[in-house]
Order: C-alpha cells, then structure tokens, then sequence
C-alpha cells in the first residue's frame, strides 16, 4: 500500500487458475475430511450439472504480473492453504453462519448501518 502509485490498478490474486468444477470438488473433499456427512457419503457425491447459461464463467484468473513485478507483492498463502484456512472458518462460526442464512444477520446490519 506504501509503494503504490495513486491512481493505478493493482490485480491482487493467488496464482492459481481453477475452474469452477475443481474449486467445488476441493471444497467437498476438504468438508469430507474436516466434517464427513452422517451417511459416510462424499460431497462430492451432491454435485450436479446443469446446462450452461450464455456467458457464464468457467474459470476465474487474473494477471498479477503489474503488483509482483512494481511492488514486489506475492500472496502468503496457497490455494490450498487459503481454502483450508476459510473452510475451517466457516465451520468454527456455525453460528454466524446460521445468523447469515435466518437473515438475522442482514436484519442487524440494515439496524446498524442504515
């Protein structure tokens, strides 16, 4: 942040081009080693495929060469580390989560900040 120049645009991103199959089958594989189903079934077992919509995104990159090469930026962590990391999360916050899903959650932000 210190070494950016005003005004410019710096992509900020992992290195790490997925495509939407395999950023859900690694969420599914991690839920089935740190929370298995009840059933001993995989997650895996739950994805299914519907026909693509016009202009619907089947991967995700960005180039980060301009803040790597500028600004000397790299990301401290992995894909893998980083999904891990926010997997666990969400499970250890079941109820923030459940706060998020009720809509008691948007309820106290719209009471909060409006």
């Amino acid at each position: 942040m210190n070494k950016g120049v005003v005004g410019e645009t710096y992509n900020i991103g992992g290195r790490n081009e997925k495509t939407n199959l395999e950023v859900v089958t690694t969420l599914c594989n991690l839920l089935d080693e740190l929370k298995p189903r009840d059933d001993g079934k995989s997650y895996c077992e739950q994805i299914t495929f519907v026909k693509d919509r016009q202009g619907h995104d089947r991967r995700y990159a960005i180039d980060t060469s301009k803040i790597s090469n500028e600004l000397g930026w790299k990301p401290e962590e992995t894909f893998a580390s980083g999904i891990r990391k926010t997997v666990q999360w969400y499970l250890d916050n079941q109820e923030w989560v459940n706060h998020v899903q009720s809509g008691e959650y948007h309820n106290w932000l719209t009471k909060n900040y409006s």
